[in-house]
């Protein structure tokens, strides 16, 4: 492979926005970030004075970096957007994350208030306030409330409006022009509240109707000769400007589309593949495909969406590509039979979906330019490891595996983890956490049953697998096959068998083991898969031990907060004794109701239809 030089890089970043990569000689993706102007911004890494440079984590991180990418976007705030995701999706080793998993931050309108203000909120309520999200890391919320605040002047106070109208000195942020100051009693209600619907239009991307309202509203002032009220609007419009420009993946149609585009050498050709769900760009893939030089683009086009589609997990509702593929009609139904639904194969020549297909056409002429022995050498180590892996075990396709492990601290700390690799690659959103409900103890088998049987009965995780891995041998794969068996699944089950120096050495497979070649890129998957199983189960091992002297199996339990937690530990003084309690008896406790007792008593009997 072509040695990366970094300097030499360096010099080809252009000025656009975007979201750099940054990783490691092992191709560990080290950092994901986002830039205004990519040019700048990764170069300030490599260069010594720069203030970020100071910090230790950087200088640590920047040390490992062996090579870098970029992904460009049409704007500052796309490239915020595609950056949430990457960092949920990998959650690479230096950046900050966000650790809390109960659930994704909103942004908060309280509307319940006369003055309302934006937050940012951990949760949905049952309240008056307006909420805006779920979103996918908390930064991304602190950012959109700090240019929501700033565009629109709105207060950030505490201050009871409109009793306190007057009492006290208005803060700095009025002082700066920051707060248009609703305190000092010179804005009426009415015109904050226009500033706040102004917000919530702009939270719900529908600038365009602002903005020819704010376009109106300057030229009345300036018809009236208002010239420092219209000069203020003229402001918010340049900020808003400045901010929303070129949004293409934020518009207000939520379908999902994947954008395919190509670049092409004189040997090679790359397919960059965006993905786009729910008007957010979540991240993209670059693939290599080999073509003779008379194949046209729309042909090897063509050939890649049936190869590609035709074993991919999901398929989205459109696929943009610049020119007709062939026999459309005829791959359009194909992906629509896979998929349930009608799959369009669209080619725009104007508007947002356009500009999309520019956006990801400059990213493979990038790709096919600087990365493409890098991709290839990917491939063999993931797509190509795949399909060996589905040719050893002599079924169609291994595209989807899916890994579980159990891990035991005590009793009713047992736990389970699913780990889910995609075209050999670990696809962490999919991964799952499972706290066992009927097992306690170390019993293996019976802890599996119960794990596949709520994994295999809950469509919400996700397809299914084209092969089932177990972290075990004989055993714990016929745990797995009579699971699937009795739920009416027909998936191969294998089991990751280890040597005497507790190493993968294989695949057990239908009562026999399957070896593969040592130093195989199939054998790598394999083992890369169950040490990936591994961590994973002894990073929620971990957790819960932290958690072991401050949370309790009860804090599990919907509608019990901490009295009638405390009123059930003073009870009783084992969960034994509090499974062995029928309904009537928890319902007499103090602070507990037919509900709540009712809820508990099904927590530990999921399967009794009867609660007395």
């Amino acid at each position: 492979m072509k040695e990366f030089d970094i300097e030499e890089e360096l010099k080809k970043l252009p000025h656009h926005p975007g979201v750099y990569l940054m990783r490691s000689n092992s191709e560990e993706l080290l950092y994901v970030g986002k830039a205004v102007d990519l040019h700048n911004r990764v170069r300030q890494y490599f260069r010594s004075g720069h203030g970020h440079n100071n910090s230790p984590k950087i200088l640590r991180m920047v040390e490992q970096i062996a090579y870098f990418e970029y992904i460009l976007t049409g704007s500052e705030m796309e490239a915020l957007v595609l950056e949430c995701n990457l960092i949920k999706e990998h959650r690479p080793k230096y950046n900050t994350l966000m650790t809390d998993d109960k659930g994704y931050p909103y942004i908060r309108v309280t509307l319940e208030e006369p003055y309302p203000r934006v937050l940012y909120s951990h949760q949905m309520r049952r309240d008056h306030s307006k909420y805006f999200g779920p979103y996918t890391d908390a930064r991304a919320v602190q950012e959109m409330i700090a240019m929501t605040n700033q565009f629109f002047q709105l207060r950030t106070c505490n201050r009871s409006l409109p009793r306190d109208i007057g009492k006290e000195r208005p803060c700095l942020y009025y002082q700066i022009g920051k707060c248009c100051g609703p305190c000092t009693g010179d804005m009426t209600q009415s015109d904050y509240l226009d500033r706040v619907s102004d917000a919530m239009n702009f939270l719900r991307g529908n600038t365009g109707e602002l903005l020819r309202d704010l376009k109106e509203e300057m030229k009345q002032y300036a018809a009236q000769l208002e010239f420092e009220k219209a000069a203020s609007v003229r402001d918010r419009i340049e900020r808003i400007h400045h901010i929303m420009d070129k949004q293409l993946m934020q518009d207000t149609n939520s379908d999902n589309r994947d954008i395919v585009a190509m670049a092409r050498g004189e040997e090679d050709s790359v397919v960059t593949v965006f993905f786009v769900r729910d008007g957010q760009l979540l991240g993209r893939e670059n693939h290599h495909m080999t073509a003779e030089n008379d194949d046209t683009d729309s042909a090897i086009l063509g050939e890649f969406i049936k190869q590609y589609y035709g074993n991919c997990p999901y398929i989205p509702k459109e696929i943009l590509t610049r020119d007709p593929v062939p026999e459309a009609e005829m791959v359009m139904n194909y992906l629509s039979e896979k998929k349930g639904s009608k799959v369009l194969l669209l080619q725009p020549k104007r508007g947002d979906k356009a500009g999309l297909l520019r956006l990801a056409e400059e990213n493979a002429v990038l790709v096919l330019s600087q990365d493409l022995e890098r991709i290839k050498k990917k491939e063999m180590r993931t797509t190509g490891a795949v399909k060996e892996i589905a040719e050893k075990l002599g079924i169609p396709a291994a595209t989807r595996m899916e890994a579980f492990d159990i891990s035991h601290i005590s009793g009713y700390h047992s736990v389970a983890s699913m780990v889910v690799f995609e075209n050999g690659e670990p696809r962490r959103n999919a991964y799952r956490k499972f706290r066992l409900r009927t097992i306690e103890g170390p019993d293996d088998y019976a802890s599996m049953k119960e794990v596949l049987s709520r994994r295999y009965t809950n469509d919400s995780l996700g397809p299914l697998p084209d092969v089932l891995m177990m972290d075990g041998g004989k055993g714990q794969v016929h745990v797995a096959e009579m699971v699937l068996d009795s739920l009416g699944f027909t998936i191969p089950v294998c089991g990751m068998v280890k040597d005497d120096h507790h190493r993968t050495r294989g695949l057990y497979y239908k009562d026999r083991e399957v070896e593969f070649p040592p130093g195989s890129e199939a054998m790598h998957m394999i083992t890369a898969l169950q040490d990936e199983t591994h961590r994973f189960a002894i990073t929620f091992h971990r957790s819960l031990r932290s958690k072991e002297q401050t949370h309790s199996i009860l804090d599990d339990i919907a509608g019990v907060g901490p009295k009638r937690r405390q009123a059930l530990m003073l009870r009783y003084r084992s969960i034994d004794e509090l499974k062995a309690a029928d309904v009537e008896e928890l319902s007499n406790l103090p602070g507990m109701n037919r509900k709540a007792a009712e809820a508990v008593y099904t927590f530990f009997h999921p399967d009794d239809e009867t609660k007395n």
